[in-house]
Order: structure tokens, then sequence, then C-alpha cells
């Protein structure tokens, strides 16, 4: 047998050649942070150009700084999951790299077949900065139970919802939880026809938003209902388990932890609309981002490995466990059997075709503060809805 010896300078070449790219992936899936490494594995396995590392850093809120200080030193990830505000922050301050070229070279069945609203959401200034991935719709959680024992059906409209909380109200029940939530307090504007923006201007104390507002501060008032802040969801989900509140606004994809709740039926209705014919719905979730400065090769993984998350039977397993609202049609036909077993998820996901992208500004993250300052302090009795708008309003202004 001949032998050949090659010079060691080669066999490091080679070597190195050989090795797969490196794709960090920071990610605020903490709940299914064991079905992201999953999908990981899953895609490592199928090729050897890269290896994507995903690492699970709590929350939205909990990710960004720590992404924020990754830049300032020169270690971000080369793929970032970022929530709808906190993108078109990052966007708007050129931190992000344009993907629009190598979107360009995937196929045309694959970019078309994404909800408008879901693929919209991912541009800002023309360009492609953020890929689609886990996509959220607002609804109506109930307890099924009681609404069936005082014989009243899951309310359409908001109308519906503050008659069928008096009905239900009495001794220390107060139906609906109102969170201190930008996001869904959106969702309430939305469903009045109204707006919270005009262009980039803030408008978050027109018309529709003081409205929906006071009918919130009304119902806190005369007990039907529990002012909470987002901080106090543990306290929420305690008191929606055992009956003291009947109602409570949330993201389709809460339905997972939700439906593991004790003591009572879940029941889940599309969000409440109030302006029929012309009602829609604030698209919940994240954008993927590959951030500014990151080397070619990573970035390259970086699509490969999104484009993988998005073929459609990866997408179907991975709405059947979070319940995230699929992102593109194919995924659909695939969960008949799933949406045979639960309905009413069809017709909270049914609402993508009425979606619309969130509030698309680089101020928007910052109006939700100070929009649930204004629900905290209306619903508790501090100041009116106006006042509370009005104060929220000009602080967007600055």
């Amino acid at each position: 047998m001949l032998r050949f010896a090659l010079p060691l300078s080669v066999l490091l070449a080679a070597s190195a050649h050989a090795a797969p790219v490196r794709v960090e992936f920071w990610h605020a899936m903490d709940g299914v942070q064991a079905k992201v490494s999953d999908y990981a594995r899953e895609f490592n396995r199928s090729q050897t150009e890269y290896e994507v590392v995903p690492t699970s850093l709590g929350n939205y809120r909990e990710l960004l700084p720590r992404l924020q200080t990754a830049l300032k030193t020169g270690k971000a990830p080369a793929l970032v999951q970022l929530e709808y505000t906190q993108f078109s922050r990052m966007a708007a301050d050129g931190q992000l790299a344009d993907l629009t070229r190598p979107l360009d070279a995937l196929p045309d069945a694959l970019t078309r077949d994404f909800a408008p609203a879901v693929w919209k959401a991912g541009e800002a200034g023309g360009r492609r900065l953020g890929l689609p991935w886990n996509v959220s719709v607002p609804v109506l959680m109930y307890n099924a139970g009681a609404l069936n024992r005082a014989k009243i059906t899951a309310p359409d409209t908001w109308t519906q919802l503050e008659s069928a909380s008096r009905k239900l109200a009495g001794g220390s029940k107060r139906p609906l939880v109102i969170a201190a939530d930008a996001w869904t307090f959106e969702g309430n504007v939305l469903a009045r026809g109204g707006t919270l923006s005009s262009g980039t201007q803030p408008t978050l104390n027109s018309p529709d938003a003081v409205e929906a507002l006071t009918q919130l501060a009304r119902m806190s008032s005369t007990g039907l209902a529990q002012p909470r802040t987002l901080n106090e969801a543990t306290r929420a989900a305690f008191d929606f388990a055992r009956g003291q509140n009947t109602f409570v606004l949330a993201s389709v994809a809460n339905w997972v932890d939700a439906k593991k709740l004790p003591f009572f039926s879940l029941g889940i209705a599309p969000f409440p609309c109030e302006k029929v014919g012309n009602c829609t719905v604030p698209l919940g979730g994240a954008n993927l981002a590959v951030p500014r400065g990151t080397p070619a090769g990573e970035q390259a993984g970086a699509v490969a490995f999104w484009a993988y998350l998005m073929e459609a039977p990866r997408l179907a397993d991975w709405v059947k466990t979070t319940a995230y609202a699929p992102p593109r049609r194919a995924v659909t036909p695939l969960l008949s059997d799933w949406y045979a077993k639960n309905p009413q998820l069809r017709a909270a996901h049914d609402q993508l075709a009425r979606a619309v992208p969130r509030l698309n500004t680089p101020d928007a993250g910052q109006w939700a503060t100070y929009l649930e300052d204004a629900i905290l302090k209306a619903t508790t009795g501090k100041l009116t809805a106006k006042a509370a708008l009005d104060e929220a309003q000009a602080k967007a202004q600055k």
C-alpha cells in the first residue's frame, strides 16, 4: 500500500475547509427551547456546510439588552429573533443586515406563499431586513364552563363583552382581565376602525382610542374588570383558573400554557370586533434578523436555516407545538386533522387574513410604554381615559 505524507499546511487547510460555519442563533422561545434545539440539530444533520447553535435568552425584553451589548462588543449572533417593535427600532438604527439579495435567490413559490401582512412586517425602507417565523394574532380566552352555566355565548364585539361581563359579575368576581398591554389595546382600537398612528406620527389619543380606554375604565370602576400589569401575569393566571376572572385578551400562542391551568375548561374565540366589516387585528410575534456586520458565510447559514424552518411540514409541527398561526398558506392543509380537534384555534388563526403589521415606526416600542402607563392610570382611576391618553400623546410627540 502506498502512503503519501501531506504537508501540515495542506492538512490544516483541508480541515478548515471541512469545518462547518458556526451560526449562533439567539431566540426568546424559552418555553419551547427544546423544540428549537431539535430543529437546529435536524438542520445540522441534513447538511455539512453550517452548524446552527441556538441559545434561549428568556423573553423578548430580556433578549434585547443582551443583543445591544453584544453589538457594541462585536460579539453579536448571526441570527436573532426580534419582536416587531424591536425590529422596527433596530432597522431604523441601521443595526440589521440587508437580506434583499439572498431572498431574491429563493423560489417565488416560497416567498409568495406568506400571508401579506407577515411578509410586509419584515420590510423596512424598501429592503428585506426581517424573516418571518413565529406569527401571533390576538384572541379572547374565556372560562367555557362559566359561560355555559350562565347560558352565554362567547362575545363577538366589545359591546357584547361588556354585557356578558355584567351578567357574570358579582361578589369578588370581576370577569374581564384588563392587562396594561399595548398590543391588545392596539387591537381594541383597530376593532373600532381606528388607528394609533398617522404615518410615523403618533395618534395615541385618537377618538377611537379614547372610546376604547373609556370603556375599559368604566368596566373597571363598575366591578366588571380587573386591571393588571404585565408583571402580574402569574397572579392573573391563578385568578383566571379559580374563576375570579372569566375573560382575558391574549396571544393565540398563550393557549398552550392556558390549557394546562387546572379547575376549568378553556375556550378561545377571535378577538372582539366592534365595527363589523372593518375589523382588522394587529399582527403579533417576531422576525428573525441578521445583525449588521455578520460575515457573509454566517449570513448564508442564517438564511439557509430560516428556509429550513419555513418548509411546510416543519411549520406544521411548529404550529401544533406552539399554537402560533401558520405564516405560509401551504401549511394549512397539513393542519386539517389538528384543526378538526381544535376548531377554535382554526377560527383564531383565520384572523391572519385580516391582520395588519404593527405600528411600523422606530418609536413604536417607546409609544407602547406610554400607552401601557396610560391604560393602567385610566383603569385604576388615577386619570380619565382622555387625560391619560393625552399625557401619552404628549410624551410620544417630544
